[in-house]
């Protein structure tokens, strides 16, 4: 059971790239297969995977009635991507899952961190409000229930591994006009170019040379614009914090070249008056704005 959590954001993502590509069933097994090899590939129940998925685009019709019973101040095309395939994993398992292997409490609880991870600032309480509606009708099954404890061996903070990563705020010009580069992932987010910095090399190296890895720009350091940390867990050992040192580069404004990688789907260059519009995750928004802040005042 400890990868299901794993196993359920997969899900997740094939269910998003499902949607955005204009819900074809006919890609589903193909979707399932890549996302499961390229997030978990140290999953070992994947037939969880491939019965979960299929079993919430075999129920969709229904799911999508529920979500308009449930949420119907909200039409299901007006609710972010996200949100509305959280919704529907989370009513599927909540609904059609056998209980005795997914209680009620799990299915709730699980898509309400699926919510917060992926999803906006109001993603959770949005999910948490329309699963917790639906479980109200069904009685609340299992309320009662007493939870099985389970030993839960805690690593102290401190004794956590540390990753680092070297990530990079890159502009350019183009007649005169400033312009950003981001990547977007598969979550609908704009974030920024970053990479795991090998152990030993300079951070301000490593970055440079991430940044063209992965969207094929030469880039060269303007200013350091601080660090960051989150804790993630890792299928094969748990929780890391990974650890992430940003700077300000600048480059030439050249066609942009998105390698092959895990999680991203695009990469574009913005305006400088247009990026206040890009849906960034919260703890890249404050980088960000420091060195439009920087850029700006060079102007």
């Amino acid at each position: 059971m400890a990868n299901r959590h794993l196993s359920r954001s997969v899900v997740l993502q094939s269910l998003f790239e499902w949607d955005a590509r204009g819900q074809r069933d006919e890609t589903v097994s193909a979707i399932i297969a890549r996302n499961t090899k390229e997030f978990a590939p140290g999953v070992t129940d994947v037939s969880f995977i491939d019965s979960l998925m299929k079993g919430i685009l075999a129920k969709k019709q229904d799911l999508n009635d529920i979500i308009a019973k449930a949420a119907p101040d909200w039409p299901l095309d007006k609710i972010s991507p996200v949100d509305r395939n959280v919704l529907r994993l989370g009513l599927y398992e909540l609904l059609f899952a056998d209980r005795a292997e997914v209680p009620a409490k799990v299915a709730i609880n699980e898509s309400i961190e699926l919510a917060k991870t992926f999803g906006g600032e109001t993603s959770g309480r949005f999910v948490n409000g329309v699963l917790g509606a639906v479980y109200k009708e069904l009685g609340e099954p299992g309320k009662d229930a007493q939870p099985v404890k389970k030993k839960k061996v805690e690593v102290p903070y401190e004794q956590m591994p540390i990753q680092h990563l070297g990530g990079a705020v890159v502009y350019g010009k183009k007649d005169e006009e400033i312009y950003f580069a981001f990547v977007h992932d598969a979550f609908g987010h704009w974030t920024l170019s970053k990479g795991k910095i090998p152990e030993g090399v300079d951070p301000s190296e490593g970055t440079v040379a991430k940044v063209k890895e992965e969207i094929g720009l030469e880039v060269k350091i303007i200013e350091d614009l601080g660090q960051n940390e989150y804790i993630a867990n890792d299928p094969e050992i748990g929780k890391i914090r990974k650890q992430v040192h940003y700077y300000l580069t600048e480059s030439k404004f050249t066609e942009l070249q998105l390698a092959k990688k895990p999680g991203l789907d695009d990469a574009k260059w913005f305006k400088l008056a247009d990026i206040l519009e890009l849906n960034f995750y919260n703890d890249i928004l404050p980088i960000v704005t420091k060195a439009v802040q920087i850029v700006s005042s060079e102007k």
